[in-house]
């Protein structure tokens, strides 16, 4: 777990498979959720795919596009 904020946030670090990137360079997945005029707004982002060496990084998000 990196951060964890109750009832608004809660982010870890993924490692992707090791095939495509050996030296296992981790990606960062927040959950959040924000208030709004309805209700609530859950949000899913991934970031860190430009951090992975070469085309793998690219590899690595065509590979998780399905979640």
């Amino acid at each position: 777990m990196q951060k964890m904020e109750p009832e608004r946030l809660f982010s870890f670090t993924w490692k992707v498979d090791p095939k495509i990137d050996p030296e296992q360079t981790p990606t960062l997945v927040e959950f959040r959720l924000e208030k709004t005029a309805s209700g609530t707004l859950p949000l899913l982002t991934e970031s860190g795919f430009d951090k992975i060496p070469g085309d793998r990084g690219l590899e690595a998000f065509r590979m998780n596009d399905g979640g």
